[in-house]
């Protein structure tokens, strides 16, 4: 039987889905693949996280037995050097000459590189592949200032990476006056430049460079308005040009911009080539998202295989997490009154911009953006999408409901069952909601079946809400499962282990999960022995966190922090005087926290033990700096010195924290005890805070700082110490026993059924009937607490541990540098 030749010039993410697409739909199709580069084809979109761990293999799409399974010829690092269209044939690098029946490009696009003297300078990269990604982490190792130029969505990851990779000192270049202007307005780029600055980045807008400077390599950029910058390093990342240099040569129709032209079909100015991804220009426009490519390559697999769809152009949405921002643009962002009626939120405390754009009946959702806070956009982008008509008060899209219920007709279940949950791989509702009936009833098994979820991962938590309202529709009970390991979730292992009195990972394991664990189950059932039998960390077999191994938080250059327990912020001028001792004999870098303690960095790890020994000599416990446990109690100075203050604040605060201490959870905990209103302990930020009245003390739960911060809730009011005291008793047990891992307090009660009503009802009423459990149990732990450093001090197979190198555990890790900064020193990173 004939099977016709299918070329494939670039094996990129597009390039590879086409083949995927294609062999899905038929197997009666000759492939053969050129790639550029000498891996296989990977996914560029989360390409930042080279920098955070990620091996090229774990960003690789598949793998060399996959395409042999599938019949596909690769030539990787042979790029195609020719096109014979006459007798359609194209010639490689390598010398390869192959015959096809159809030809698909999907060479993608180079980073545009601005003609600016200097620019082929030693020290100037571009951010575009692995290999670039390599070149910048080796050079970035002696840097210290570095700089890209490009305020857009490639630009800031390429910022990112240069933080990741330890640059002391980075700067962002950008041509226009804001950030991201394709994707966010005026007033959205103004709150992410302030985001942005706050995280250390020094931004430079309206900023035209006119040379690099230096001999041989980079020292400096000179701008047109006759300014200049020192830097080390630059990445250039100014925007992206299509490679249609090989359809040029071939005398494909291209634009005057670039692009290879094509029509619905994806054909090109020959009916036999194809254009696909980011090389190819479809009424004048090239669509540089992933999604796109894959509908592209899905309508040219279709067409090959007796298909009638096309591409009428694409919703070009997107949500974006830069530098650890959410930002977010959907729909038609930028359409202005009277053409529209736009609300617009703007929290410039916690870095929050919303603006949404209506109809001017009120009826239908335009469009909006999102920055700081992007949680809703999923439901956003379906409500525009799928035009489902609003609610009476549409500010309640990025606001809330202030009524206590949602709108009538809101959530995933409502929308119709042809809305695209999965734009990168065109997943309807209603093919998911089909998976979940025949059995899918998670995320892994839906990316398995449907494929949702596996391109840029946007989807993911609509999916997952998708998921669990089958099932529930269905009748079916929705299990929150740790992992595929254990078909339990948090709490419902949490109480298996304690029912049969299993200490130790393997024996639950064996008992209550099946294969060998994974990274994700492993630190939760070590955070539910923790919480469970109160045993040195460092004995289990697994650990909590990834810090729990040295009992110390890992720093950057391989050192460690050291960080003993000050419980409120009291300490006596002989333990001032130890700290110091310490720092200089080590070589500390010391700071005051916060959390009103004294932090020390740069311990090398087997320095551990020795100055953990010196510190418990002379009182000093543990801080669990490296825990998820309590971290620390802030305080006033209360009634004792302040002339406002109402109560003893300093004394609860250490009576709290050395009631706490030690106690483990599935996150950490912080709390606050503020003398009087004025509020100086911060308490309602933290996850418990007390704060004192003229009759007592008013204690809150669930705030926290960070990322997405939130106020504490009042849980009671006017109680007075013991009464507080039981209550947080309580609420810390109930938290412990039923939250997911890596929960914090405020994200657990968020996802509570009745929220603070029914967490005033457990804790203060006993509606469950528990709180005596709660409270024995709470007891159980404050009676068990030991120091986990003094029982390493003195058990010498736990101390053995310390050692950078086994076989001679006296040396230091050579690899560690340190440089001078006002006074001290800092690692070298």
């Amino acid at each position: 039987m004939f099977q016709p030749t299918i070329v494939v010039v670039g094996n990129g993410m597009v390039g590879y889905k086409f083949c995927e697409k294609l062999i899905a739909k038929s197997s009666h199709f000759n492939i053969i693949v050129f790639g550029e580069e000498s891996l296989m084809a990977y996914d560029r979109v989360h390409l930042s996280e080279y920098f955070n761990g990620k091996s090229a293999n774990d960003l690789s799409l598949s793998t060399a037995s996959w395409y042999t399974d599938n019949g596909i010829k690769l030539h990787l690092n042979d790029p195609v050097q020719e096109i014979n269209r006459s007798e359609k044939t194209v010639h490689s690098l390598k010398g390869l000459t192959i015959q096809y029946d159809y030809l698909v490009l999907a060479t993608g696009s180079s980073a545009f590189v601005p003609d600016i003297p200097g620019v082929e300078k030693e020290g100037v990269f571009v951010y575009r592949t692995i290999d670039d990604l390599d070149l910048i982490k080796a050079y970035a190792a002696n840097a210290k200032v570095g700089a890209v130029m490009g305020g857009g969505l490639l630009g800031l990851e390429a910022a990112k990476a240069l933080i990741d990779l330890g640059i002391q000192e980075t700067h962002v270049i950008e041509f226009a006056p804001r950030l991201m202007p394709r994707q966010i307005d005026s007033a959205g780029s103004g709150m992410l430049l302030s985001k942005l600055k706050s995280l250390g980045l020094n931004i430079h807008l309206n900023k035209s460079t006119s040379a690099f400077v230096g001999e041989h390599k980079i020292e400096a950029l000179r701008f047109n308005d006759d300014t200049s910058l020192n830097i080390d390093m630059m990445v250039i990342s100014a925007g992206i040009r299509p490679r249609d240099e090989l359809a040029k040569l071939a005398g494909l129709h291209t634009g005057t911009r670039g692009g290879i032209i094509v029509n619905e079909r994806m054909q090109t100015s020959d009916e036999c080539i194809f254009a696909i991804g980011e090389c190819a220009l479809y009424e004048g426009m090239i669509y540089g998202l992933v999604a796109p490519g894959y509908e592209m390559a899905d309508i040219v697999a279709s067409y090959l295989t007796g298909g009638e769809k096309g591409f009428y152009g694409y919703d070009m949405s997107t949500k974006l997490k830069l530098i650890g921002v959410d930002v977010a643009s959907f729909g038609d962002a930028f359409i202005t009154e009277p053409d529209c009626r736009t609300i617009v939120f703007e929290d410039t405390h916690k870095g929050v911009y919303k603006r949404i754009n209506i109809s001017n009946d009120g009826k239908y959702l335009l469009g909006g953006i999102l920055i700081g806070d992007a949680d809703a956009y999923n439901m956003l982008l379906q409500t525009v999408n799928n035009k489902i008509t609003l609610p009476p008060n549409p500010e309640d899209l990025i606001l809330g409901s202030r009524g206590g219920e949602a709108s009538e007709g809101a959530g995933v279940m409502n929308l119709p069952d042809e809305a695209l949950i999965c734009s990168c791989e065109a997943v309807s509702k209603s093919t998911i909601c089909s998976a979940v009936n025949d059995g899918a009833c998670n995320i892994d098994g839906i990316k398995k079946c449907t494929k949702a979820g596996t391109g840029c991962g946007g989807c993911v938590p609509l999916v997952k809400d998708l998921i669990a309202g089958t099932m529930k529709a269905n009748g079916q009970y929705v299990k929150n499962v740790i992992c595929e390991h254990f078909e339990y979730s948090r709490q419902e292992l949490f109480d298996l282990v304690k029912i049969n009195k299993v200490k130790n990972y393997d024996l639950v394991l064996d008992h209550f999960g099946k294969g060998d664990g994974c990274e994700v189950c492993k630190p939760a059932v070590a955070s539910i022995l923790s919480s469970l039998w109160n045993d040195v960390i460092v004995k289990q077999d697994t650990i909590q966190d990834s810090n729990d191994r040295y009992l110390a938080n890992i720093q950057k250059g391989g050192t460690y922090s050291v960080v003993p327990r000050i419980p409120g912020g009291e300490i006596t001028p002989d333990k001032l005087i130890t700290i110091g001792q310490v720092a200089k004999k080590y070589g500390l870098y010391t700071k005051i926290t916060g959390g009103q303690r004294i932090d020390m960095f740069g311990a090398h790890v087997n320095d551990l033990p020795e100055i953990w020994e010196e510190l418990i000599d002379a009182g000093f416990e543990s801080g669990h700096a490296y825990g998820k446990a309590l971290r620390t109690v802030k305080s006033c100075v209360g009634s004792t010195w302040c002339r406002f203050g109402l109560h003893d604040s300093v004394s609860f605060a250490i009576e709290i924290e050395e009631r706490y201490k030690g106690i483990r959870a599935p996150h950490k905990i912080k709390g606050g005890v503020s003398g009087c209103i004025r509020e100086c302990a911060e308490a309602q930020s933290k996850d418990f805070g007390i704060i004192a009245t003229e009759k007592g003390w008013n204690l809150y739960v669930c705030g926290n700082g960070g990322s997405k911060p939130q106020h504490a809730q009042l849980l009671a009011t006017d109680v007075d110490n013991a009464t507080c005291i039981k209550y947080i008793d309580r609420f810390l047990m109930f938290y412990i026993k039923t939250a997911d891992p890596l929960t914090r307090t405020a994200t657990w009660l968020n996802k509570m059924e009745g929220g603070m009503s029914y967490l005033k009802n457990v804790v203060i009423n006993d509606s469950l009937g528990i709180a005596e459990k709660l409270d024995e149990e709470m007891q159980q732990l404050v009676d068990t607490y030991h120091c986990e450093w003094k029982e390493v001090v003195e058990n010498p197979n736990l101390r053995k541990r310390f050692a950078h190198f086994v076989n001679a555990p006296e040396e230091k890790d050579p690899s560690v540098k340190f440089e001078a900064m006002r006074e001290q020193v800092k690692a070298q990173w």
